[in-house]
């Protein structure tokens, strides 16, 4: 993916005193125009009408987005905010889709592009200030006047990524789930096996004590890149991130086990010593997946693990060591029994490639 500063006219060019500019002015009614397609036209009630639905249902719907509904006689909303209301409730009859699992559908939406959106203005007004070394109001007024012309590339993006992502999991779940159309599932299991681990900074707050916001945000983002890029290449995937830490799942074993060696590796090596080291932890079992993260005791046992891990190690579970064991391309060392709180005693043990000499 190209840099920002080589995307044509993603910053006005010329000097600094250029790229400021004058404040924007009246910018809210041309920001409607180019983001939301059109004017602020529609009440709450006449929202309600143009969509077909009652005044509860734009509510609904307006607050699973994550979004505050304007009530009374002020004029909110748009055409196509009726357009949106009007398919997905059309949808939802089709479909059959209860309360429940339109509400969850619709706030995954929201609570995505929320931060989706978030990130990318974020990443615009960091670039924006480093190119032009504006203050960070100045850089902001710049963005917010730049938006309109971004907006229908990033919005292509978003589409394209989003068929992307849904046909990589539906391929997944072909080849997972077609041999399988026959195996009952206990229904006191959790439905999906997966092998779960967690990436954690090695003394996070003393290494970033006394950082600025700019240098705050680099560390993290160093962090968070090379991550996702050691999971993705061996074949896993990032779920989500946690501050100072990553939770990653992979669909085997012996994968989850070369993402978790692979982050171990990775963190702090000598030619690239800004990659500040990590601990990791893997345990493999059964999971459940909602709202766009996983759960489950060995979610929880992973979590655990690697508080006790050593930096630049990987602790896994005597379960998950036993399934390790035949594959020579790995080392198994047990670690003394840990008691740990909520859990109990546990054995970990330490998984390491194996020495070819």
């Amino acid at each position: 993916m190209p840099r920002t500063q080589d995307v044509p006219d993603a910053v006005p060019s010329g000097s600094p005193e250029d790229a400021a500019g004058p404040a924007p002015g009246g910018t809210e009614a041309a920001l409607d125009e180019a983001l939301l397609g059109g004017p602020r036209t529609l009440t709450v009630d006449r929202l309600a009408e143009r969509a077909g639905v009652d005044v509860a249902r734009v509510r609904d719907y307006w607050q699973a987005l994550g979004l505050p509904v304007t009530e009374g006689e002020v004029p909110a909303f748009t055409e196509k905010d009726a357009q949106a209301l009007s398919a997905v409730h059309a949808l939802a009859e089709e479909e059959a889709l209860d309360d429940r699992a339109l509400t969850t559908l619709i706030r995954s939406t929201g609570h995505t592009t929320e931060r989706l959106v978030l990130w990318q203005v974020e990443a615009l007004v960091e670039h924006v200030t480093r190119r032009f070394d504006l203050d960070d109001t100045s850089a902001r007024l710049l963005v917010l006047d730049r938006l309109p012309d971004l907006a229908p590339v990033l919005e292509q993006q978003l589409v394209h990524a989003w068929h992307r992502q849904l046909a990589a999991v539906a391929g997944r779940f072909a080849v997972e789930f077609s041999q399988a159309r026959s195996t009952a599932v206990d229904e006191h299991e959790l439905p999906l096996p997966r092998a779960v681990g967690f990436a954690d900074i090695v003394a996070f707050t003393q290494r970033t004590r006394g950082l600025g916001s700019s240098e705050l945000a680099e560390f993290v983002q160093l962090f968070e890149t090379s991550a996702r890029d050691v999971i993705t290449a061996a074949g896993g995937r990032v779920v989500k991130t946690i501050g100072d830490a990553v939770l990653f799942v992979a669909d085997d074993v012996v994968t989850g086990a070369r993402v978790a060696l692979g982050l171990a590796e990775a963190g702090g090596r000598a030619e690239d010593v800004d990659v500040p080291p990590v601990r990791v932890s893997l345990v493999w079992g059964r999971v459940l997946s909602r709202f766009g993260d996983v759960f489950g005791p060995s979610v929880n046992l992973a979590a655990r693990l690697v508080d006790i891990a050593e930096p630049a190690a990987v602790l896994v579970d005597r379960d998950t060591a036993g399934l390790l064991a035949d594959d020579t391309r790995f080392a198994l060392t047990a670690q003394p029994e840990r008691e740990v709180q909520g859990l109990g005693t546990i054995e970990p043990v330490r998984l390491q490639r194996a020495y070819r000499g």
